[in-house]
């Protein structure tokens, strides 16, 4: 029993390495959607967001399998009870994914950000898709020194999505209103992205030293 048991847990660790591999190609194709006004692209990454939602259902159907058959304690638990909360975590973050690829398709053939702002969503897009990378190799590895820098490279998008709003309250700002709520929103996804990877990193944590702390202060 127990063989079946470790091989369920082993699943659902394969289950969220799955999940989190999609999510970075979903960013990598919302990225390339937005710089590059890459309709198909978008579309590839619209499409795909329903695969990555089944693969949250999967994964929830699966850990509340085992919660009910197992009824599985201390480590065994945290595994499940993460695992819950990170499949939701990775879905919401290929929703934004999707959203950005969204703007990037409402906007073809224009571009979905204007020429003066492009750089700074450029240097977004790279760190959201480094963030997703992180991701995939904690989630493989569940190395803790990782988890830290996922926590710390967080800040990087931060100060990005303030300098969004820096260039929308310059003087010199001569945009229409699409364009700045295209701006604000843009930002706000690809900044939310990287506070989600952030939340993975912390539940990683939780998983391997069963510390709560900081993910209360994160909640």
């Amino acid at each position: 029993m127990r063989k079946i048991f470790e091989a369920e847990l082993r699943g659902v660790g394969e289950d969220l390495v799955q999940m989190a591999v999609a999510v970075q190609t979903a960013m990598e194709g919302a990225g390339k959607a937005m710089l590059d006004r890459d309709i198909q692209a978008a579309q590839q990454v619209i499409v795909d967001d329903a695969k990555i939602d089944q693969m949250q259902r999967d994964l929830d159907e699966r850990c509340v399998h085992i919660l009910a058959q197992q009824a599985p304690v201390a480590t065994d638990l945290r595994t499940v009870v993460a695992a819950l909360r990170m499949g939701s975590t990775l879905e919401r973050m290929g929703d934004l994914a999707r959203h950005v690829a969204e703007v990037a398709r409402g906007r073809y053939p224009d571009e979905a950000v204007p020429p003066s702002i492009r750089p700074v969503f450029a240097k977004m897009i790279e760190a959201a898709i480094d963030a997703s990378k992180a991701v995939v190799v904690l989630l493989n590895t569940r190395d803790l020194e990782l988890a830290q820098r996922i926590e710390k490279d967080d800040s990087v998008l931060d100060n990005l999505h303030m300098e969004t709003f820096g260039e929308l309250l310059h003087p010199t700002w001569d945009g229409t209103a699409q364009e700045a709520v295209d701006i604000t929103l843009l930002g706000r996804y690809l900044e939310r992205f990287g506070d989600h990877a952030t939340s993975i990193s912390r539940r990683v944590v939780f998983l391997v030293t069963g510390r709560v702390h900081d993910i209360l202060q994160h909640s």
